[in-house]
Order: structure tokens, then C-alpha cells, then sequence
């Protein structure tokens, strides 16, 4: 019946029958989904697996897919490695199915449907951290329906509602979610794999922020692989089993140091400051920058050759140190079959353990795991427009103040120096911190009143007097320092998340260091000894921030002074009047 109708109707008439029928076998479909445990979606066919029945949504998990491999039908987002559901967009992993797919259980229909996201690889300017809003018409691509791409068949592994948004906006549109998740227990999920004494050979990618190394670095796994290797190795020389785990330290976003800085100098810093984190071996020491893609071949060659043909490598690190850039960095590198990680500017891009594959020769598997939550980063306590402000994407720049005694020098509203006692007359203070965060000199005795008039405004982040409430005590900690030159720096003290004060002097001196409670601040050798050639001027440092708080200063106060003048101009009016009418009593 309906291949006569086809031949005496055209294909415009046609088009409310083959709706008429397909809708008549989605009610049988629906029927059948007690028995046959199909989906109770009116327009999705999905295998058991993937059922939206409330019975077999995902459980809320960050165990990613580590024991077996992802599979070609996505159960895992490849992306950030959260088990994906299409049932309930509120719930993670949530995902709208590719329209190939479909095509191959209900024919050439429903074309409508397509992946959240085909894209090939993260948007480079959200990597650089521009940030793009979405506009009226991209509406429905943040919420994952209706969205289009222009080819639906390559292959691409498709990513869940979050990834899709995280890499075309730069963004989570609701951070609520995340919240549902349990937090990433890491001595259970991979720390007990990396403390055994049998199975495959291990190794351990610690990967650590460059710019903000004591900030970034994992010391808690330091601690559990350096005890595992004293165990295990003590082990194996009685004859026992023991696994000993191999440690490659990878020193990422090097691009964004300062080019003079010695590579010697560094790798000698890096090694002093790990075993001071409580590394006890490096087996390697890579640097690397996955932008420039300096170090990253003779990284995999070594860490390929320590992992044999079945070893196991587990890249492990704080939240946004960079472990997804670098493994999507090692695949196009080497070209092998790589599922794209999400990256963002964003802590906490990865959600669960992702197996990539293609990456390793042979049987060895490489797991991307979740970023590891340091609550002592100030970035923790900051929104994501205050983070874009602290966040450093390009090669650091000195700014350099002679200062002496009685002064403080503020980096933003998050961070304060007090010389407080010296024995020279002046000293000098370099600050590394990100060019988009403004800058103030003044003598000590005004600090009071710049922190009363100027956080939230000038001073940024925070940003508004609210916040500036909300990120909690301002507290001060007291550091002795001393150095043997003027020449250069002799020590730093940074604070985790945010930037350091390098200290160059010819003698000792007792500074006072403010930042909010809980934030964790470093006392340790100057890592980039260098000063700018020219030196800060007092008060401001010139900058978009202090420029537009000028500009909103000057325009209230304009505002502010044109009303008084009206006040005054009626009041000289109406006193001019009352006058008169005296005058004209007076003469009657």
C-alpha cells in the first residue's frame, strides 16, 4: 500500500504518510520496551546499554572507563571521561545521539539528529583563553538539542553536552551538576593500582604547571609513589614480588617562562623543589609545551621504552596543570588513533578516568585521570571571570619596584608586601604574575585605605565589593629573608595559584605577606633570578582594570558634582526670591 502510494504521490505529499508510519512504529516500538528493555525515548533506538529508563541511567561515578577500552559506541565521554546518559539533561554525561547512528537502526529518517559535538579539537582561541559568548542563535547548542555540523559521518568521537560546551564557549552552563558527582577518590581508584606489587609495569606522569609549580604540584601522589618504590624495592631485592613504579616528572607550559632562564638552572630548581615535595626519585624530567609542541616526542620515546609492551602509564596532576592538552599534543604529534580530551581554562575539565588509545606501542595503555583539587589554590576561591584575569597564557614579563623600608606593594586584591625591617636602604621587588592583574605601590601606613577604597575596583580580582567579602580573612605571615646580591634575585615567595614576589637584595630584611586564610604561600630560592630593566612608578600600574575604574570614578563623580550644582543653583535661586518677597513686606 504505502509503495503504490510513493508512485502516484510526490514527494511533498508523500513526506505526512512516512510520518504517519514511522509514528505508528514508534508506538509498537514503545510497547515492546518492558520486555526488550529498549528505550522509552519517542525518538531514540538505543541498544540495552544505553537504555533512558530511570532503572539503567549510569551511576554517578568518576571510575571512567580503565578497565576496558572505550568503546566505539560511547559509553564513556571521551572528552572528560564521564559515563554518558541521554535521559536527563541535568545529570552528567548527558548527550543527544549522532544522527549516523540512527541511521543505521531506523533507515535514512530522522536526520534532525546529530552529535553534541564533532569537533576535531579544542578552539584555539578559548586555548589562549578569548573567551566567545554564545549569541541568540547558538541557544540551543549550549543545551545540547538541534545542533548542526557539517559532517556527520567522520568518525569523530562524539562528547557529552558539557565537552560540547567547555570547547565553543569556554565554559560549564551549569557548574550544579558537576556537584552531583561523587568527589574522585584517588587512593582508591588509582592509588592502590600504582601501590601494587604485582601486574603490569607502572608508570607515572606527574605533570606539573610550570608557572605555577608548588601551586600545581601533586605532593600527596609524591608521597604514595615514593613510598610504594621504598616498599616495592625493598621487595624485589629479597626475592618477592615488587613492582616498582617509574616516575617522569613532566614540567608543562614552559612557553610561558621567561626565554633567558637558564634550562640548567631549572632542571637543578625543579629537582630541589620535588624532592622538597616529597618525591624521593625521577626516574626522567621532561619539559615540555604542548603549544609549541617543544618536548614532546623524546618525552613519548622514553616514556614508551619504560612501559614496556603491556605497561600501564597514568598522567596524574592538579586541576588545569595540562594533562589533557599534552596527551592531545603526544596524538597529533604521532598521529595514532587519539580520542580529542576536552581543555579549557577551567579547573576540574576532566571528570573521570579516560583510557586513550593509539597513543603507546604494542598493549600499553595510557589513562588520562581526573585534575587533582588543591583547596589551598586561590584560584579555588575565585569565579571564572576573576580566574580569566590571574590566568597566565602568555611568556611571563617582569615588573620590577626599588623599594625600602615602610612600603607594600599589592598584586591585585589577593595578594600583599609589607617591608617591614631592613638592613639596606632599598631593595628590589619583582613581581611574576599575569600582565591582566594590576599593580600598586604605597607606603604601609595607607594599606588600610587602599583595601577600603580600591579592592574590587582598581584593585582586581576580586571583582566588586561583594566579592571582596566573600573570599574570606585577609591574613598576614612573616618571612625572614636575606641575599648576597643586587644583581639578582635570591629568593621567591609565591603564592599557590597565582604568581611570586622575587626578592633581590644585598642583606636582610623581615617582610609581611597578606593574602586571604587557607592560601598557601612559599618561601624558596628565586626561580628566575632576572628584573626588568626599567623600574614601576609608584601608585597604579597602567592597565585596562585601573583605566576603567578611572573612567567609572569620573563619571559618577561628574555626575555627582552636576547634581550639587543644580542644588546650589536652586537653593541661590529660591533664597534670591524669598528675598524679594521680604523686601516688597518691608515697603508695604
Amino acid at each position: 500500500m504505502l509503495a503504490k502510494a510513493a508512485r502516484e504521490l510526490s514527494s511533498s505529499k508523500l513526506k505526512p504518510l512516512l510520518a504517519l508510519s514511522l509514528s505508528s512504529f514508534r508506538s509498537s516500538t514503545w510497547t515492546e520496551t518492558n520486555t526488550s528493555n529498549r528505550s522509552n525515548s519517542p525518538f531514540l533506538l538505543l541498544p540495552p546499554r544505553y537504555s533512558s529508563t530511570t532503572n539503567n541511567v549510569p551511576p554517578l561515578t568518576r571510575d571512567g572507563n580503565f578497565n576496558d577500552a572505550t568503546p566505539s559506541t560511547v559509553s564513556v565521554c571521551p572528552g572528560c571521561g564521564v559515563h554518558m546518559q541521554n535521559s536527563n539533561p541535568k545529570h552528567p554525561g548527558f548527550f543527544i545521539r549522532p544522527s549516523s547512528i540512527e541511521k543505521q537502526s531506523n533507515g535514512s529518517v530522522l536526520r534532525n539528529l546529530v552529535p553534541i559535538s564533532q569537533e576535531p579539537e579544542f578552539i584555539n582561541s578559548i586555548k589562549h583563553g578569548l573567551i566567545v559568548e554564545p549569541n541568540s542563535s547558538d541557544k540551543d547548542d549550549e543545551t545540547g538539542s538541534d545542533i548542526s555540523t557539517k559532517d556527520d559521518e567522520t568518525g569523530r568521537p562524539l562528547v557529552c553536552a558539557r565537552c560540547h560546551s567547555l570547547r565553543h564557549y569556554g565554559r560549564v552552563k551549569d557548574p550544579t551538576v558537576e556537584n552531583l558527582l561523587p568527589d574522585f577518590d584517588f587512593d582508591h581508584t588509582v592509588g592502590r593500582r600504582l601501590g601494587s606489587a604485582s601486574g603490569a609495569r607502572t608508570v607515572v606522569l606527574l605533570v606539573v604547571d610550570a608557572s605555577d609549580f608548588d601551586g600545581s604540584f601533586p605532593k600527596r601522589v609524591a608521597k604514595l609513589v615514593s613510598r610504594t618504590i621504598d616498599e616495592n624495592n625493598t621487595a624485589w631485592k629479597e626475592g618477592r614480588s615488587g613492582n616498582v613504579p617509574r616516575v617522569v616528572v613532566v614540567v608543562t607550559k614552559i612557553d610561558l617562562l621567561p626565554s633567558s632562564l637558564s634550562p640548567t638552572r631549572f632542571e637543578q630548581w625543579v629537582r630541589q623543589r620535588a624532592r622538597e615535595g616529597g618525591l624521593s626519585k625521577i626516574t626522567r624530567l621532561h619539559f615540555v609545551s604542548p603549544v609549541k609542541n617543544w618536548g614532546i616526542k623524546d618525552m613519548v620515546e622514553d616514556v614508551a621504552a619504560m612501559a614496556g609492551k603491556r605497561g600501564q602509564v597514568w598522567a596524574v596532576g592538579s586541576q588545569n596543570a595540562g594533562k589533557s592538552t599534552l596527551i592531545n599534543a603526544v596524538g597529533k604529534v604521532f598521529g595514532g588513533k587519539v580520542w580529542h580530551l576536552t581543555e579549557a581554562p577551567v579547573p576540574g575539565t576532566t571528570l573521570g578516568i579516560v583510557r586513550v588509545e593509539g597513543v603507546l606501542p604494542f598493549e600499553a595503555k595510557l589513562f588520562d585521570t581526573p585534575g587533582l583539587l588543591n583547596p589551598h589554590q586561590i584560584t579555588t576561591r575565585l569565579t571564572r571571570e576573576e580566574q580569566k584575569l590571574v590566568q597566565i597564557s602568555k611568556e611571563l614579563k617582569p615588573r620590577t619596584y626599588r623599594i625600602k623600608e615602610g612600603y607594600t606593594v599589592h598584586i591585585g586584591g589577593l595578594m600583599r608586601l609589607d617591608i617591614d625591617e631592613s638592613s639596606v636602604d632599598s631593595m628590589y621587588v619583582t613581581v611574576w604574575a599575569s600582565s591582566s592583574v594590576p599593580l600598586h605601590m604605597g607606603k604601609k601606613e595607607n594599606a588600610y585605605k587602599t583595601l577600603e577604597e580600591h579592592f574590587g575596583s582598581r584593585l582586581q580580582p576580586p571583582i566588586g565589593e561583594k566579592r571582596v567579602e566573600e573570599m574570606g580573612k585577609w591574613v598576614r605571615k612573616e618571612f625572614r629573608v636575606s641575599g648576597s646580591s643586587w644583581d639578582a634575585s635570591s629568593v621567591d615567595i609565591a603564592v599557590s595559584g597565582l604568581g611570586w614576589f622575587a626578592i633581590g637584595l644585598k642583606g636582610n630584611a623581615v617582610l609581611g605577606v597578606w593574602t586571604h586564610e587557607g592560601i598557601d604561600v612559599f618561601l624558596r630560592d628565586s626561580l628566575v633570578p632576572q628584573r626588568a630593566r626599567t623600574f614601576e612608578d609608584s601608585g597604579f600600574t597602567v592597565s585596562k582594570i585601573v583605566a576603567k575604574a578611572d573612567r567609572d570614578f569620573n563619571k559618577t563623580h561628574k555626575g555627582e558634582t552636576l547634581k550639587k550644582r543644580r542644588s546650589n543653583k536652586k537653593s541661590t535661586s529660591s533664597d534670591s526670591v524669598s528675598d524679594i518677597e521680604s523686601c516688597q513686606e518691608v515697603s508695604l
